[in-house]
């Protein structure tokens, strides 16, 4: 498998957050580009020649753990999130192959960690507000309670009196 490292500087149109060297996610949230580290790798399956000659894949490696733009119950919940794709360094590794082309499958591998960031970012659901049964349908559920009681009882064996 052939690795080439990628070059680390990038346009204002490659970024999704608008900003050269950083990654906006949410406010507070981001992703220096220091903290990614791409590797272009030779995609599996079918293809052909430009499967087996071009090395279009990319590995997006995310360190996570020592991310400075990410607070750190977002670095637990995106870890938590990512299962499998981290590793016990808390590094992030995301493979992209799914295009013909670097460039679009760079953009995909990034797309896909500023979505699982963002997943993380969301603040949590409101709580459940307990509800009470009204008088009525407690009176209802007893009532229709006792009334299979007293046909079970029914049921039992017969004496003979």
């Amino acid at each position: 498998m052939t690795c080439v490292s990628a070059p680390r500087n990038q346009g204002a149109g490659d970024d999704p957050g608008g900003m050269s060297g950083r990654i906006e996610i949410a406010p507070g949230v981001f992703i220096e580009d220091r903290d990614l580290e791409e590797s272009f790798i030779r995609a599996s399956g079918p293809g052909g020649q430009n499967v087996n000659k071009v090395a279009t894949a990319v590995q997006l490696r995310f360190d996570a753990a020592n991310a400075a733009g990410l607070p750190p119950h977002i670095r637990d919940k995106t870890l938590a999130l990512a299962g499998q794709r981290a590793t016990k360094e808390g590094a992030i590794l995301i493979e992209a192959g799914r295009f013909r082309t670097q460039e679009r499958n760079r953009q995909d591998a990034r797309d896909r960690l500023v979505a699982l960031i963002a997943r993380a970012a969301e603040p949590p659901p409101p709580p459940r507000r307990k509800t009470k049964p009204s008088k009525g349908a407690v009176e209802r559920r007893l009532k229709s309670k006792a009334g299979r009681s007293t046909v079970k009882k029914m049921r039992g064996k017969v004496s003979d009196d």
